[in-house]
């Protein structure tokens, strides 16, 4: 039986596009008050969301959004790290260094600052989850993806250790990865980048992810999902 997240506090990163903005508007369907992290700082419309501008990679400004969400609504259960960049389809000689270390910041320690900042809220409220939205990149390795998918490895491997620190703490940790979303990183010349080059309208949506994200909240506190991975049916299955 699923269970209420109304009146819960999220921390949603990457909240101003895409499928983070589709997992805040999921999460205030669901009455869960929001602090939403992007570079432009955009509410979306969602009446007594906190958010401000927020680069995830640098850890002062994203301790700044989660003290003013604590301060606005005393507390934090949810945590969302879902900010994410790549470049992709370069080999790995031809990719510039500016490029491997804001891939790094974002994807990897962003989702490790959120955490680090959110954690000891938590902590003190007895239980909470943790729930990263990643990338099926960090489940196995792509051509011409080596650092994005190593960004993504990164976060799948944080969140599975995190998982062994926070059970018994009554905090609950999962891996969300999606295959091809319908977004603007995953299109390239008129079709989905990812295996099989899935037609438009074969890819998942922002909606789809952000059902994932909400099922996963729902589920009875003593039940917990590690990882899921979502993929459209247009591109094919691996080991």
């Amino acid at each position: 039986m699923a269970t209420s997240l109304e009146g819960k506090v999220a921390l949603v990163t990457g909240a101003s596009r895409g499928i983070g903005a589709a997992v805040a508007r999921a999460l205030d369907g669901e009455g869960v008050k929001l602090a939403l992290a992007s570079r432009s700082g955009d509410d979306l419309g969602i009446e007594g969301a906190v958010a401000q501008p927020c680069d995830v990679g640098d850890y002062d400004q994203v301790k700044a959004l989660v003290d003013a969400a604590v301060e606005r609504f005393g507390r934090l259960d949810i945590v969302i790290p879902n900010a994410g960049i790549g470049t992709v389809g370069e080999p790995l000689h031809e990719l510039p260094i500016e490029d491997i270390d804001r891939m790094i910041d974002v994807n990897t320690k962003g989702t490790i600052y959120a955490v680090h900042a959110a954690l000891p809220h938590l902590i003190d409220s007895g239980e909470g989850d943790v729930v990263s939205v990643a990338s099926v990149a960090g489940l196995r390795g792509l051509p011409t993806e080596s650092v994005y998918c190593a960004s993504k490895h990164g976060q799948v491997g944080f969140m599975r250790s995190l998982d062994h620190e926070l059970r018994e703490r009554g905090i609950r940790v999962t891996n969300v990865c999606p295959g091809g979303v319908a977004t603007d990183f995953a299109i390239r010349d008129g079709h989905g980048r990812t295996e099989g080059a899935p037609e438009l309208d074969e890819m998942m949506s922002g909606e789809d992810v952000a059902e994932a994200v909400v099922f996963v909240l729902t589920r009875p506190r003593d039940h917990r999902i590690l990882t899921i991975s979502l993929r459209p049916v247009g591109e094919p299955s691996w080991g």
